[in-house]
């Protein structure tokens, strides 16, 4: 990890690829419902406006200038408003198209949007995502629509190097789309504690070092809070206690390191702040369920194949 910044971290760590993109219309009265997909998915609203709906949630209309960003996409519905008749989609299996067109299939769209999903390559990615709110949804930001609009453009040229240049220009998106997100109402998570300046400069803290010997109170120290006063603000914005946030990071940059397999398990272990291999593999086998050997090997097998 050659950077501090928390939210650059656990991106680096997801390692997201694999884009796809396509461009979505519709005219007169439609509604699509696509199932459970898993995969983070991304809309840019280019003209028009539609009815968003998640999963449990409360619907948002989507208007042109928008962007939307779901890091797990679960079951979801967009339609016109008022909504036309219902097409249900198996997410999955969505052959790929270079244009999508709902409702009323001839004359000019009232509605368009640039949408695709990445894959996120960590097999751990779970773990990690659930750090990030379910949905952001973002106005006025015109920078998210000209990385879209990128993404498509070299998506769609196939060209040596395009890979590379997909997985840099997913990365800034992810980035620039977290950072722009509204935190005061978000779900805890790590942007709720990133945008409080005392639980940020815990995470920061925290972040940058792991290998110290974290406390609670040293934590605290960061913060500039009381011991009580900030294990209550930490847990409530960030969704777990301080102390099981430190583990669920380390173990994620242990996972991390055991992948590349370069690594003897002692220094594995004193890279996310055990101060023995026995020590270290106790806790990893508790935190995960299978042996730093066996994860190793599983991921070595998973390479080959």
């Amino acid at each position: 990890m050659n950077t501090t910044d928390p939210l650059a971290q656990v991106i680096e760590l997801l390692r997201p690829q694999a884009v796809f993109s396509k461009g979505i219309s519709a005219a007169g009265a439609w509604s699509v419902e696509y199932t459970e997909f898993g995969r983070p998915a991304f809309a840019a609203m280019t003209l028009g406006r539609c009815r968003l709906n998640i999963a449990g949630q409360e619907p948002v209309i989507v208007e042109e200038g928008d962007f939307v960003l779901l890091p797990a996409t679960p079951r979801f519905g967009m339609s016109s408003i008022p909504p036309g008749p219902l097409r249900r989609i198996d997410a999955m299996n969505d052959p790929p198209q270079h244009e999508v067109r709902h409702g009323r299939p001839d004359g000019p769209p009232e509605m368009r949007q640039v949408g695709g999903w990445f894959t996120f390559a960590a097999p751990d990615a779970d773990l990690l995502v659930a750090l990030l709110p379910r949905m952001i949804h973002l106005r006025g930001v015109p920078r998210l629509a000209q990385l879209v609009h990128m993404l498509g453009q070299e998506a769609a040229r196939d060209e040596a190097g395009s890979d590379l240049i997909l997985t840099r220009l997913v990365e800034i998106l992810l980035i620039e789309a977290l950072r722009a997100a509204p935190t005061e109402t978000a779900a805890p998570g790590l942007l709720r504690g990133l945008s409080d300046p005392r639980i940020s400069g815990a995470l920061r803290s925290l972040h940058s070092d792991i290998t110290r010997a974290w406390t609670v109170p040293d934590l605290a120290g960061a913060a500039g809070m009381s011991r009580s006063a900030f294990f209550e603000r930490f847990t409530r914005l960030v969704g777990a206690r301080p102390m099981e946030y430190l583990t669920t990071w380390r173990m994620a940059v242990a996972r991390s390191l055991l992948r590349r397999g370069s690594l003897a398990l002692e220094e594995v272990a004193m890279r996310v702040g055990y101060s023995s291999a026995s020590t270290f593999s106790t806790a990893f086998s508790r935190h995960t369920g299978v042996a730093p050997g066996r994860f190793t090997k599983a991921a070595f097998a998973e390479v080959q194949n």
